[in-house]
Formats: C-alpha cells, structure tokens, sequence
C-alpha cells in the first residue's frame, strides 16, 4: 500500500511539472518577447560580457575551437563570439512568439527569394541547411511566411519541454520534425510533395548515423542525413546564414546554392556540406556558435 502511495505521489508530481512548467516557460518567454528587440539584443550583449568575464567550460571550449579554425582571430573577436550567444539567447523569444510576418521580414534585409521559386518550381523540393550562426532562429519564420516548410529539430528528453518547443516553433507554413526515423520520414514526404526543409547539419548525430569529416581541419562527427534526402529527392540544397548587422539594425540573410550535387560516398559528400558551412561561416565567424562541441564523439 505504501510502495502504491509512493507511486501514485511520484505520478502526480510528474504530471504536475508537466502542466506548470510550460505554463512558466511560456510566460517568460511572453514577456521578453513583448520587450523591443533592440532591448533584447542589449541584454543579450549584457549576458555574452559576464559569459566572457566569468571562467567557464563554454567560454573556454569557444575560445579553443575559434582560434583553432581562425588562428588569427583577434581577442576581440573570441569576445564578440561570447557576445553573439547572449544575443542568440534573448533573440529567441522574440523570433518564436512573435507572429506578424509582415513585421519579422522588415527586420531583414532584401534577400534573393526568387532563388528559392526557381528551385521549388522544378518540383523536387528544397532543402535549406544553416550553421548555428548569427540569428539561425529567424529563418524558420522569415521563409516559412513565403513557403511551406519543415524543420528538423532534436527534441529534449522531458516530454513538457518537448512539446512546448513544437507548440512554439509550429506556424500556418512551418511544421516541426524530430530527429528521429519519424521526422526523417516526414521530410521526405515533405520533398516529394515539393516544399522545403531545414536542418542544422552541424550538429553532431547519434552513431551510425554520420562519418567522419574534416571540419575546419579537424575531424567532426557529420551527418548522412542531407546526402540520403538529396539522393532519394533530387532536391536542390541552400546553405543560409542570418548575419546581425548590430543592435536595432537587422539582419542580412545570406544564400549560397550548393552548385554540385552530392557525391554518392557520404564521407566525400559530408565534406561538401562541412565545406559550404565553413563557407558561411567564415562571412560572420565571430557569430557562430564556436562553444558548442562540434568535436565531440557521437552517442548511441
């Protein structure tokens, strides 16, 4: 009786959290979102400077993995790279509550949209990858309010967390995808009705899902996943970039089509994709995301 009571205690706390807890996240994220981005930007350079004032393993794992792959890279510029993950971090709610598309793309910068039609009207699709650089979480709405599209995400282990990021990301033209065998399949259903994808392809896959690929010089667990859609669809690949022009002065989207398509070893196509990310990168290399350990090895 008391080993049920235990259980029954241990149920209703957990389905307690996973009432309250989105309740709480979405708040906070309502209120920052109501704040001018301006301001957001501001605080996020705020948190960037104690992130490079106080010692950290991020701060030491940036420091380490910018001036590896720029090793002319100035103090400053390791310092602006702390300064660029506050940024990204108090953008974010900006980018996922905010729901005037109107309003979210006269933040950005002409772009060259009518790349993208030229590839949609040959009907096998597109797929879009990006590096986690600048403001990456504007693309998502910004080319979702033109086109219909699909974005693969690697969902938290917490179930509440999990659904709460789908509910927020989710617009009319912008569906989530986990990655997992579920989401990749959504994806190719989503290429071969036509419409795009996206995916962060420096993200390091659970093993036997990527090879080894040099990355900057260096060995880094990448992802097959944008070969296999590619040969499977016949897809035309983008690589975006989301270049922050300064506080209160927008962004510019950078697009670079991928002229060759993938070559048919995934060693040999994984260094293609590493090589155009390095490519956009190198436009705004203060702006990535150098803390995250994109050298890591791969789980299972």
């Amino acid at each position: 009786m008391v080993f049920m009571n235990a259980r029954l205690c241990s149920f209703l706390g957990v389905s307690m959290t996973n009432r309250v807890l989105p309740w709480v996240a979405t708040l906070l994220f309502n209120s920052l979102a109501f704040l001018p981005l301006a301001m957001l930007q501001s605080m996020g350079q705020a948190a960037g400077w104690i992130a490079w004032i106080v010692p950290g393993s991020f701060k030491r794992l940036s420091n380490a993995n910018f001036a590896h792959a720029f090793p002319n890279a100035s103090p400053q510029m390791l310092r602006g790279a702390m300064l660029s993950v506050g940024q990204m971090f108090l953008e974010m709610p900006y980018w996922w509550v905010r729901r005037n598309d109107h309003a979210l793309n006269q933040t950005v910068a002409e772009a060259d949209w009518h790349l993208f039609e030229e590839a949609l009207n040959q009907g096998n699709g597109v797929i879009l990858l990006s590096p986690h650089m600048g403001c990456f979480e504007l693309l998502g709405p910004v080319y979702s309010s033109r086109h219909q599209s699909t974005v693969l995400f690697r969902p938290p282990r917490m179930i509440w967390l999990r659904e709460w990021i789908v509910a927020m990301r989710t617009r009319q033209k912008l569906k989530m995808a986990p990655a997992n065998q579920t989401g990749v399949r959504s994806l190719v259903r989503a290429l071969r009705k036509g419409q795009t994808v996206g995916i962060l392809p420096d993200q390091v896959p659970v093993l036997g899902e990527g090879v080894w690929a040099p990355f900057f010089g260096r060995p880094a667990y990448t992802m097959t996943l944008v070969q296999r859609l590619q040969t499977l669809t016949s897809a035309k690949i983008f690589v975006l970039g989301v270049e922050r022009l300064g506080i209160a002065k927008g962004y510019r989207m950078h697009i670079a089509p991928m002229q060759e398509t993938l070559s048919l070893n995934p060693t040999e196509a994984a260094t293609q994709v590493n090589l155009a990310l390095e490519a956009m990168i190198r436009i705004a290399p203060a702006q990535y995301l150098w803390g995250y350990n994109r050298y890591k090895q791969p789980v299972v």
